[in-house]
């Protein structure tokens, strides 16, 4: 680092702030899906609307997939392979992309083109539906409904015939149950008729007492059965009269009611009827207090590690949240709070859509748990190229490390499926995945060469990397070793030597998503080496060889690729036009202001570019992201709030998260990306990828740490002038708590292993920081 003295910092103490309001509330029910307020326990998931007579509950379970595993592997394509790379040698691209997608795409139907509900590949669906029609006469008044972050419990309040009626809502994360409970301010005033609804594949509904038991099996995909599910809806009154009509349970005059969902599939490898009676079994035993207070133990022990407080000359959380999202849009500067609550809500969905403690554990798809169609969109799977890797940008700085397990555990089963995608396509050894993946370990390429022919393999390998540079675990660096050295494995065998320049490159590879124009007028796609791969592949080698060092494994495989990085193309490479070339060739792009910055990976997730090691690179970058523009799809821009952190660009970096929380829903009814009313994230559709990545963006501009230093607000916008930050997580495992006003640190905590001396980077200047404990 230049120009940077080196003193020894003074040890400082934080002081204790309050964190800001982080409920989100309303003042009228949901009408959309995309005002419904989501709730989660990583294994199922409710979503109440909030209505007042006619109240439906979207319910979720993160195993519901249709479908069934498979071997979509085209075993002759490898035979294809040698001709595509010599078209590309010769520059035919568009004549290479037609073999590509003719023999270099997966066998059978693929993800369905992403409508895959009913073929093999399968997709993630919604449960059903809980509806309620609630014995309420007359009009209503003073009518709210919230979201608390703090104790991930939701309400909804309101006042009819002058009686004051409150419903609550919260999944357990101590037990695997949703609850509700139904109470008002004078007695027998509740009263409704409940029924379980879905559209498909019920094959059993039983009323039993006080209990809905719905079984069912999802389509495999073959004309068969594949997983089963069951549900059950447990219904407690204290008081009244009970009675079941139809598919019906109908209450009436009861003082207070509790109601509990738990479902259940045989993806878990066990009985879900099993599972969801033991779930159940104590059910009219409990006390509701008992069973919150249990939950909100559970739930903050993992929430409450981090605090944010950006300070307000006026709060402005008195404001429903929709109103609140307009306003931030048009005047970001006036509503700090909203920034604090985004990168907490993004937080809370982590914690809310994957479970970690429980045995085959599955991450956030692309719609995190939530999901309110039979077949979602892009099959709610996992999108390899950036979207499932996006989930987990903020979980390792934002102190929930083992919300990353759930992913690298579904990175080792397709893994092993990638054996046979790897002989498939290239007759290589090691393992390489493509572009999508479910939860029955699909490892082929798409259906189509644009999107499909990019390997996320080493993409997924900077997670298994990342999670061991924030851990310092060596004894999991050793479990994940093969894991990289495959994949590393993998691209040595199948890099070829760019006649024009001499580089190992890969072939055939696309740039995610993008295309380009030849010389001759066409379009394509398909090329060697595009720089994403490039980067991709330095980033690997450098981590597999790093890690036979760390692990003193003495593994000759790792020599040679220090061998081999030498040919490897630079991470970064600066067209004519001043920006980061994105294929080898510096092609004129077909969508100048394409969603997807590929060719930035080296700047975020990855840390070849740095305005302090690299500043060509970085300037380079930056023009490029002044080419490609601030809008986009809503991960796109929440991957652009990330890009100028990294950039140390805090105001731009705002900028981007202002668009990112865009009203979705426009004046002309149409939807456009931004955010909807209850915060998620709108591509659109929905996709929580936003959500996940403008928090993790948030945490990128208060603490960087992958330049081998702590760096404390490193892009710190201007409009937070004073605020308090306790719990972020740099690398090295080490814990951070700042405070800061006028835009300057006042006093900062590191803790860690006791005795560590760490290099701290504050406003330009190096201290070196003993660690206390």
């Amino acid at each position: 680092m230049k120009n940077i003295c080196v003193v020894v910092a003074v040890f400082c103490t934080l002081s204790i702030v309050h964190g800001q309001d982080l409920r989100m509330w309303y003042d009228k029910p949901a009408v959309k899906w995309e005002e419904a307020l989501p709730l989660g326990n990583g294994r199922i998931g409710m979503m109440p609307y909030g209505g007042v007579k006619d109240e439906q509950i979207v319910l979720n379970e993160i195993s519901m997939w249709s479908g069934s595993e498979q071997d979509p592997n085209n075993y002759d394509a490898y035979k294809s392979v040698g001709q595509i790379q010599q078209l590309l040698f010769q520059g035919k691209n568009d004549e290479a992309e037609k073999l590509v997608n003719q023999n270099f795409v997966c066998s059978g139907k693929g993800s369905g083109f992403g409508n895959g509900a009913t073929v093999p590949y399968g997709c993630f669906q919604s449960f059903g539906f809980l509806n309620f029609i609630h014995f309420i006469e007359g009009d209503f008044s003073n009518y709210r409904r919230s979201l608390d972050l703090q104790t991930a419990k939701a309400e909804t309040s309101f006042e009819a015939n002058g009686i004051r009626y409150l419903r609550e809502y919260f999944t357990s994360q101590d037990k695997n149950v949703g609850v509700v409970r139904l109470s008002a301010s004078k007695k027998k005033s509740i009263g409704f008729a409940l029924h379980f609804y879905r559209d498909k594949d019920v094959k059993d509904y039983q009323l039993q007492q006080d209990e809905i038991t719905v079984t069912g099996r999802l389509p495999n995909g073959l004309g068969g059965d594949g997983l089963e599910f069951v549900g059950k809806i447990k219904v407690v009154a204290k008081g009244g009269k009970q009675q079941l009509y139809d598919n019906q349970v109908i209450i009436k005059e009861a003082d207070e009611v509790l109601i509990y969902f738990t479902a259940s599939t045989s993806y878990y490898d066990s009985s879900p009827k099993t599972d969801v009676s033991n779930n159940l079994r104590d059910a009219d035993k409990w006390s509701y207090n008992k069973l919150f207070a249990a939950h909100l133990r559970e739930y903050q022990r993992t929430f409450g590690r981090v605090g944010l407080t950006l300070k307000d000359q006026i709060s402005k959380a008195n404001l429903p949240t929709d109103q609140r999202i307009k306003d931030f849009f048009e005047h970001p500067e006036e509503d700090n709070g909203m920034a604090a609550l985004y990168y907490q809500f993004g937080r809370y969905l982590m914690i809310s859509s994957a479970a970690p403690k429980y045995e085959k554990a599955l991450p956030p798809n692309l719609q995190g748990l939530w999901a309110h169609q039979i077949q979602t969109p892009w099959n709610g799977d996992y999108h390899l190229n950036i979207n499932a890797q996006m989930n987990h940008w903020g979980v390792e700085v934002g102190n929930l490390p083992e919300y990353h397990k759930p992913f690298i555990a579904l990175i080792k089963r397709i893994a092993k499926e990638g054996k046979k995608t790897a002989k498939a396509y290239y007759n290589a050894p090691g393992w390489v995945v493509y572009m999508m993946t479910n939860i029955w370990g699909y490892s082929a390429p798409g259906e189509n060469a644009s999107w499909g022919a990019s390997t996320a393999s080493g993409w997924l390998c900077n997670h298994l990397w990342e999670h061991y540079l924030f851990s310092g675990d060596e004894g999991y660096l050793r479990e994940v070793y093969p894991l990289l050295a495959g994949a590393a494995q993998f691209y040595q065998a199948t890099l070829v030597k760019d006649p024009k320049t001499g580089w190992l490159v890969t072939s055939p590879s696309v740039s995610p998503e993008n295309g380009f124009k030849l010389a001759n007028g066409k379009t394509a796609s398909v090329v060697m080496g595009p720089t994403i791969d490039n980067q991709i592949v330095r980033e690997l080698y450098g981590a597999v060889i790093t890690a036979d060092s760390i692990l003193g494994l003495k593994d000759s495989f790792a020599q040679t690729l220090r061998t081999d990085l030498k040919h490897i193309p630079p991470a970064v490479r600066v067209s004519s036009s001043g920006r980061v070339m994105e294929w080898l060739e510096d092609y004129r792009e077909i969508e100048p202001r394409h969603r997807h910055v590929s060719h930035l990976y080296g700047l975020y997730p990855a840390a070849f570019i740095s305005p302090v090691t690299t500043l060509d690179w970085a300037t380079a970058a930056k023009k490029t992201l002044e080419v490609r523009g601030d809008e986009g799809t809503g991960w796109s821009r929440a991957w652009k709030i990330l890009f100028w952190a990294r950039l140390h660009d805090g105001d731009h970096a705002l900028e981007i998260l202002r668009q990112l929380l865009k009203p979705a829903f426009l004046r002309n009814d149409k939807v456009g990306a931004g955010t909807y009313p209850n915060l998620f994230c709108a591509h659109p559709p929905f996709q929580i990828d936003g959500n996940f990545g403008g928090s993790a963006g948030i945490s990128e501009m208060l603490l960087q740490s992958q330049d081998g230093y702590i760096h404390l607000l490193p892009a710190l916008p201007t409009a937070w002038k004073e605020g308090t930050v306790k719990g972020l997580r740099a690398r090295g495992n080490r814990l951070v708590d700042i405070t800061w006003k006028d835009g300057k640190v006042q006093s900062y905590k590191i803790k860690g292993k006791k005795g560590d001396k760490v290099r701290v980077v504050i406003e330009g200047k190096e201290v070196i920081y003993r660690v206390k404990g």
